[in-house]
């Protein structure tokens, strides 16, 4: 047995599946080894090695598992890591295996020869290792999935190519010789008694209590239910915990944040007690002033409590059993207006969003693109959005639903994940469909490449829908409008713009399904199509540019910021539009247009 046979012989131990990856000379071992292994754990070739590591991303999201990947040496291992950066910023669980020059060519300047330990100390900061010599095997591979998965972060194992032909010798029992086990057991850590009570004690003694959960909720569903009826709370939700709760619950306000939703914003604005579960959401400004609401944090990461927002109590703990253990010492609520309040901003907040998606457009709404879906998700639907404007109709537009699932890049938000993390999760669950909702700059960046490698495995999945929905509109859409709208600078036409192209075309190039829709009411019937095709299947939707994906709580300066921007910058027209947009907006809403 070489040392790589024992790599993947150890990754099937450790109940793998797949490895996301793609060839090259400095993995070549590994890569015969897989033929003597019959391709176990399957190797599942991506077009770039950043797509592999986002497979793997979207494989551990969706599946809840540990995701690996694996590069060659050199420019292979320097690919992945925007893809790792992404699981290490979302606490997602991936763990790396790279190859590396020879030892024997160790420091001498030679060909693809990357000091990949110092090149992935940030990144794997939780565990890398160059392995030099057999026996550290199994140790180091044991280690690096291990701290994966408890510690929900990136790992990576550096094996040099000749090491991984060396016969392959276990630690012996011996001085300075490391032997290993496989295998880690769920654990729940929760807080003391005492600081349960100091928590429960302050949330006791609130009038307006607000709850904001994060993917770090996703297990407690039952007891964030129940704290938020005792409290009389509403729940709002960061976006990596959008599917944590469903959006049908009359109390939930949806996102919260830069694309979040009006009802959140208000609740956040008006709370004086705020409980957050599972998240780490970054944009203090959202939060309630610091002298305005007091504090309680749940979370399973030490490192990550107390950031954000002064909290007065800082509970380290799994959230369903701190939750179970803080639910007998929370009193009822008897006044429900607090309650009532949130219930009927949000139900006012879904009203608006069905209005602003039936504004017409030129050629189509992007908004009522996504609000059409919404209608038509199937129950066990795996969402992805990818970042720019679409992650904003994706936020606001798309309610979830009990079995649904989505994500996208929270902390990072890079560009291109949508495509590769819907193929990542068809390898977690082919039984389920996928949808990525994509804008059409991360399209040409990433996701037409991908197109190609869900055209070589879908007649492998059981359920082979994969919709991918690109918003055409020939412009780098979330960025244009943040210039506008923060800068007060026009459109800046030759970063912004982007080629047009025909994506359904492309599609049926490979063998794929696809159409172009550019009229409202084909955008129903398109869904209809894609939902119901026996393979995968892109939707080019020529979408208006000028639809744009401003927060619902943007001051009356930035909304005239960007109406300048827009109009070369004259004054005096820009007024007229800051007008008829509060006139728009008593139209809207009722109430006056108080929001």
């Amino acid at each position: 047995m070489k040392v790589s046979d024992h790599v993947l012989e150890r990754l099937r131990d450790w109940e793998v599946e797949y490895v996301f990856a793609y060839p090259g000379d400095g993995i070549n071992g590994l890569l015969a080894a897989w033929g003597r292994a019959g391709d176990r754990p399957r190797f599942v070739q991506a077009r770039h090695e950043e797509m592999s590591a986002f497979e793997a991303v979207g494989y551990a999201k969706f599946s809840g598992r540990t995701g690996v990947c694996a590069a060659t040496s050199g420019p292979g291992a320097i690919h992945l890591l925007n893809g790792l950066y992404d699981a290490k910023l979302d606490h997602v669980p991936v763990v790396a295996i790279v190859g590396q020059t020879d030892r024997s060519a160790m420091g001498g300047s030679y060909q693809q020869e990357v000091d990949l330990a110092c090149l992935y100390k940030d990144v794997a900061s939780d565990f890398r290792e160059v392995v030099t010599v057999p026996a550290q095997l199994p140790n180091v591979l044991d280690r690096a999935l291990r701290v994966a998965a408890t510690r929900r972060t990136v790992t990576a194992v550096i094996i040099p190519g000749d090491v991984q032909e060396l016969d392959y010798e276990p630690p012996a029992h011996a001085f300075k010789q490391v032997p290993s086990s496989l295998g880690v057991s769920r654990y729940a850590p929760v807080p003391a008694e005492e600081e349960l009570a100091k928590a429960a004690e302050l949330l006791n003694a609130g009038e307006r209590p607000a709850v904001l959960i994060g993917q770090g909720a996703r297990g407690a569903r039952p007891e964030v239910e129940q704290v938020a009826d005792l409290l009389g709370a509403g729940v709002a939700k960061a976006l990596l915990g959008k599917d944590a709760l469903p959006d049908t619950l009359p109390y939930v306000t949806g996102a919260i944040g830069l694309l979040g939703t009006r009802p959140s914003y208000e609740m956040m604005r008006d709370c004086d007690t705020l409980l957050v579960v599972g998240s780490s959401f970054p944009y203090t400004q959202f939060l309630p002033e610091f002298d305005q609401a007091r504090a309680v944090q749940i979370d399973l990461d030490p490192s990550m409590v107390g950031l954000r927002y002064p909290f007065e109590v800082n509970l380290v703990g799994d959230a369903r059993e701190t939750l179970r253990r803080l639910i007998p010492l929370l009193e009822p609520r008897k006044d429900g207006a607090w309650r009532k309040t949130i219930e009927d901003n949000a139900a006012r907040w879904w009203e608006v969003m069905e209005r602003r998606a039936e504004v017409s457009a030129d050629p189509v709404n992007p908004e009522y693109v996504v609000h059409a879906l919404d209608a038509l998700l199937p129950r066990d639907a795996m969402v992805a959005a990818d970042s720019g404007s679409a992650a904003n109709w994706y936020a606001r537009h798309l309610r979830m639903r009990d079995g649904m699932r989505g994500s996208l890049s929270g902390t990072l938000a890079t560009m291109g994940p949508g495509v590769p993390y819907a193929i990542g999760a068809k390898f977690a669950h082919p039984d389920r469909p996928a949808i990525a909702i994509v804008g059409d700059g991360a399209m040409q960046m990433n996701g037409l490449a991908e197109l190609i490698t869900a055209a070589k495995y879908h007649r492998e999945w059981s359920d082979p829908r994969l919709v991918v929905a690109v918003l055409d509109n020939q412009d780098l859409n979330q960025v244009t409008w943040e210039m506008r709208a923060m800068e007060g600078a026009p459109k800046f036409e030759p970063s912004q713009d982007v080629p047009g192209l025909r994506y359904a075309d492309l599609a049926r190039l490979l063998g794929l399904e696809g159409v172009r829709v550019e009229r409202p009411e084909d955008v129903e019937p398109a869904w209809r199509q894609a939902l119901a095709a026996d393979r995968p299947f892109v939707i080019d939707f020529r979408t208006d540019p000028a639809v744009p994906p401003i927060p619902p709580h943007s001051t009356w300066d930035q909304i005239e910021a960007a109406a300048l921007s827009v109009l070369k910058g004259d004054s005096d027209r820009a007024s007229v539009v800051k007008q008829g947009l509060r006139a728009k907006i008593q139209e809207f809403l009722p109430g006056g247009g108080r929001s």
